[in-house]
């Protein structure tokens, strides 16, 4: 199975001149779920090269032994700060995509064409889609073919309001992505602050937080072995 991973290339945190990206667990629990699965994963960005990372996300109290193997995995690393580039990856070589999140896929993945017509043709062709975090924000702009948001009627997860507020983030993102998913017709669900919780509906899998991208990417490679 081909697995294709999209990363975030945005790197600021709104006008607070901190430094945002992808959150490291959310990467490295799902590459090595699914290496270990035995899929081949292909890792894009928008810009290529190398994803910045949210360093929040590599302060000590945020390790989890998948980033703890990802720190000492060479292999890993090299995949990483040798992403491809969104826009020049074909749905049709792939069986499934993963989106890792952190605050950054907010600001560039949420709006990029290139994303959206990735997660168009991926469903339209029968194809898992899976987000965990703040990556669900890049289905803000998903058409079904009919025109109405991808999440209408689906059941979905993602990073929480009472989350964000935690994180100090409410007033910095540029939309929250619980009253995103609400506004597009989501039926929307959430466990405790920090609890894994994953929703699967159709095509599409969902994760609440960090601790939601293990199961997301159990979800997805559960699918993929029907």
């Amino acid at each position: 199975m081909k697995i294709l991973m999209v990363m975030t290339s945005h790197d600021k945190l709104g006008d607070t001149g901190k430094k945002t990206g992808f959150w490291l667990e959310e990467f490295a629990a799902p590459y090595y779920l699914m290496k270990d699965a035995g899929a081949k994963i292909t890792v894009v960005s928008p810009n290529g090269g190398q994803p910045p990372l949210d360093p929040t996300s590599d302060e000590p109290d945020a390790q989890t032994d998948a980033t703890r193997r990802f720190k000492g995995d060479p292999d890993a690393q090299a995949v990483l700060a040798n992403t491809g580039k969104l826009a020049e990856v074909s749905a049709g070589d792939f069986d499934a995509v993963f989106y890792p999140g952190g605050h950054g896929p907010l600001w560039d993945l949420a709006e990029s064409q290139a994303s959206i017509k990735l997660i168009e043709t991926m469903i339209g062709a029968g194809k898992p889609v899976a987000a965990v975090c703040h990556a669900p924000g890049v289905l803000r702009h998903v058409k079904q073919p009919d025109g109405k948001p991808l999440v209408d009627g689906k059941q979905v997860a993602g990073f929480t309001n009472s989350e964000e507020k935690a994180a100090g983030l409410t007033d910095v993102v540029p939309f929250l992505v619980e009253d995103m998913l609400k506004k597009n017709g989501g039926i929307y669900s959430k466990a405790d602050d920090w609890q894994p919780h994953v929703r699967t509906d159709g095509l599409l899998i969902t994760g609440q937080n960090p601790a939601s991208s293990a199961p997301a990417a159990e979800a997805l490679l559960a699918m993929l072995n029907k």
